[in-house]
């Protein structure tokens, strides 16, 4: 109990759909709420399904005001996550709360003590529930919907969370460009360029799971020296193969190869929160119908680059400078005649000034900020 705030941990199933239709409920009068799809937040969130509780534990709450729910929270202990970073910093996710501070302070301070609790010195989000899923509180950029797998929030929330004695740890950039815009010509020439170590080639449908396997190896060695890393294991790999494979599209998809060893990729996705805008997240009794008609007939006009890196060994030189330039490139191709107009590239840590500026020769403009906070346990 925190004054007249009461905050409840989730139990069953029915409590965990109701955490998770929660957001919908006070979130859905905002015209660029997307709702998630709940058969896709149950994979994230019920440990009978996720492999992300092999190697963590959560806790989930809901707040309640004179017996109506009025926010939600979840808190995560992720052993891989304190192994590779040698901390001991917990996490906080799932933060939805309607515009009272006194709730998102009690959500947070229930969240706090728990990671205390299982030994935690700060606490840290949001995560939902990884860093390898969705991050950050959306700060700026409220006036366009999200993209897939990334979050939208009010406005009044992070002034909530400072205000429960949060700081920023670190700001994560979106940035936005449109399909026809032209490369400059000195990147064009250079994407073209043959060379006899480079080969360029796209997904291969046919061999999917060893093409996944692969994304993951070079993901894992890429960005391992990132801000908050943490290794994609073996069986998230699959779970995220099983949940990508309706949207992949081998256009989108690219390798490159030097020598024949695969050194660097990029996978960009359809976007499909267009398609399940109006859903409400339910997929049942006619969801399925409506997101197959979108996907298939209208098809959507936005896509996200999700995930792009180059082996570690092959990212230093000018090589490694060329390389993401010619996977966008080659990507470019298949979207300038496609009925995608718009392409997201997201997230970028606002530190990397490297990929930043490569982003913005592109064309891409920054649109969306997202923060993580954290505070000393």
């Amino acid at each position: 109990m925190a004054g007249d705030i009461c905050i409840e941990p989730v139990k069953g199933k029915a409590g965990l759909r109701e955490f998770i239709r929660l957001s919908t409920i006070l979130y859905g009068d905002d015209p660029n709420w997307i709702s998630p799809l709940e058969i896709e937040r149950l994979g994230i969130l019920d440990p009978g399904q996720s492999p992300y509780f092999e190697h963590a534990e959560a806790q989930y709450w809901i707040a309640r005001k004179n017996d109506k729910a009025v926010g939600r929270i979840s808190a995560q202990v992720d052993q891989l996550a304190l192994k590779a970073n040698n901390n001991k910093t917990g996490h906080f996710g799932m933060i939805v709360a309607i515009d009272d501070p006194s709730v998102t302070e009690a959500l947070l301070a229930t969240a706090s003590a728990w990671l205390r609790d299982r030994g935690m010195d700060t606490i840290q989000g949001p995560f939902n529930l990884s860093i390898n899923q969705e991050v950050g509180l959306l700060v700026d950029g409220f006036d366009t919907p999200p993209m897939m797998l990334m979050s939208h929030d009010p406005a009044y929330m992070g002034g909530h969370i400072e205000a429960a004695g949060f700081a920023k740890a670190k700001d994560l950039i979106a940035y936005i460009r449109g399909t026809d815009f032209l490369f400059p010509e000195k990147w064009r020439r250079m994407a073209e360029r043959r060379s006899g170590h480079v080969s360029m080639r796209m997904f291969d449908m046919k061999h999917y799971d060893r093409e996944i396997k692969t994304i993951v190896s070079i993901f894992n060695e890429a960005w391992h020296t990132n801000w908050g890393f943490v290794p994609m294991t073996e069986k998230e790999a699959a779970h995220m193969a099983k949940e990508l494979r309706p949207l992949i599209r081998k256009e989108l998809a690219w390798f490159a190869d030097i020598d024949g060893e695969p050194a660097a990729f990029i996978v960009c996705l359809p976007d499909i929160n267009g398609a399940i805008d109006g859903l409400n997240g339910r997929l049942v009794p006619f969801g399925w119908l409506k997101l197959l008609w979108r996907l298939k007939v209208i098809r959507p006009a936005t896509a996200r680059v999700l995930l792009m890196g180059v082996r570690e060994k092959f990212s230093e030189g000018l090589l490694g400078q060329i390389l993401p330039f010619r996977l966008i490139y080659a990507v470019e191709s298949d979207l300038f005649n496609s009925p995608i107009k718009r392409v997201e590239m997201s997230w970028i840590l606002e530190g990397n000034a490297p990929v930043r500026r490569m982003i913005e020769t592109l064309g891409g403009e920054a649109y969306k900020t997202y923060r993580v906070y954290e505070k000393p346990l």
